[in-house]
């Protein structure tokens, strides 16, 4: 094949073709994925629009069309779980995931059709602004933190950004290294708003990223998604009163 969608909840991407291997990402239901090569049970794939590179389960696939593959899917699950029906049974997706080919109420890409009846957000009818950013991300609050993850159950702190951003219109890259490259500086963290983009350092290298929330407050998913204190030097954790990343940057997306 050589393109795709993940018709699973939430495809663990992997550094190598096997189980054991590092999870460095996760493709939800319905984005979309260039297959550039298979390798038994495993494809390695390049996700739509990121570009970011991986090994992934074949069985999470369904092949699409070149011209599907590319299209920009207006519709994305709103709640933090959606029940969606597929050959007479149910399955559970994730807030963000991408309702490919959906028209009033399922849709199909590929041989795979659902049903959905659940509450969704046209992306590009999002406006966004500080109450769409709160009301986004503060169900998200004690998800525990996983390397690579992009869901309720599990996520890291640039996948929570990026899907939240998603669920606002904003296709941001992948990692917070790539993420700091895009957007507009803002200079001061006293000129900060609701919806920037905080970006931490250690040793020069952007390790960490969160969501400000005005500018002295962040959520962000460092053990698991929590408010902190932020101040010009960095973040504050709120329960021990010591400072646990160094602020090196802030980007503005709208």
């Amino acid at each position: 094949m050589e393109y795709a969608a993940c018709k699973v909840p939430a495809s663990p991407v992997r550094k190598r073709a096997s189980h054991k291997s590092e999870i460095v990402n996760q493709i939800l239901f319905g984005e979309t994925m260039f297959v550039l090569k298979e390798k038994r049970k495993w494809a390695w794939v390049k996700s739509i629009p990121d570009n970011y590179e991986g090994w992934i389960t074949v069985s999470h696939l369904e092949e699409i069309d070149g011209s599907l593959a590319y299209q920009k899917s207006p519709w994305v699950s709103a709640d933090l779980l959606s029940e969606i029906e597929t050959g007479g049974q149910k399955m559970h997706i994730s807030a963000g995931a991408s309702l490919l080919g959906f028209e009033d109420t399922g849709g199909k890409f590929g041989n795979f059709e659902y049903g959905f009846t659940g509450n969704k957000i046209k992306r590009d009818e999002v406006i966004p602004d500080e109450d769409v950013v709160k009301k986004l991300s503060m169900p998200w609050l004690n998800a525990p933190y996983l390397w690579g993850g992009r869901t309720i159950l599990g996520v890291d702190c640039s996948g929570f950004a990026k899907t939240i951003f998603k669920m606002m219109g904003i296709d941001l890259p992948r990692d917070a290294w790539q993420q700091v490259q895009k957007g507009d500086r803002v200079s001061k963290l006293k000129d900060a708003r609701t919806g920037d983009l905080a970006f931490f350092n250690d040793k020069e290298e952007i390790v960490h990223v969160g969501i400000l929330l005005g500018n002295e407050q962040i959520i962000h998913s460092s053990g698991k998604v929590r408010i902190d204190t932020i101040t010009k030097k960095g973040i504050i954790n709120s329960e021990t009163g010591k400072r646990t990343h160094k602020l090196k940057a802030i980007r503005r997306y709208w």
